[in-house]
């Protein structure tokens, strides 16, 4: 769905960037429209304001549609989320005033007293 909704997006972009170079050049010589062209006198104004007007909606309503559906696709949006809740019986950490470092210190002395685990066969 995301990806259909980028397509039609960037298909309303490169049709708004277009319709705003057709508009007639008011002196700032980035009108591609000023010169004689195809559309003449009122009605390309009138045609041309018109369709930049819904271009520039559509590609709101899209740039709103892509945003509420890349908050609906994504994940937890805090690491404290993916933390699973300890179960009653479950044993309590050890309470240190310590910090990772010696937590983790406190880890690997546990395993290098436990006795080594017999080889497979």
């Amino acid at each position: 769905m995301q990806t259909v909704l980028i397509v039609i997006h960037l298909m309303i972009v490169v049709a708004l960037v277009v319709t705003v170079l057709l508009q007639r050049s008011e002196g700032g010589a980035l009108g591609v429209g000023g010169g004689g062209g195809f559309m003449t006198g009122r009605g390309q104004a009138n045609v041309l304001t018109r369709a930049t007007a819904i271009l520039a909606a559509l590609f709101f309503a899209t740039s709103l549609g892509l945003t509420a559906l890349a908050k609906y696709t994504q994940g937890p949006a805090s690491i404290l989320q993916h933390i699973p809740e300890a179960s009653p019986n479950a044993p309590a950490a050890p309470a240190t005033g310590g910090g990772l470092l010696d937590q983790l210190k406190q880890l690997e002395d546990q395993r290098q007293s436990a006795p080594p685990a017999a080889p497979p066969r």
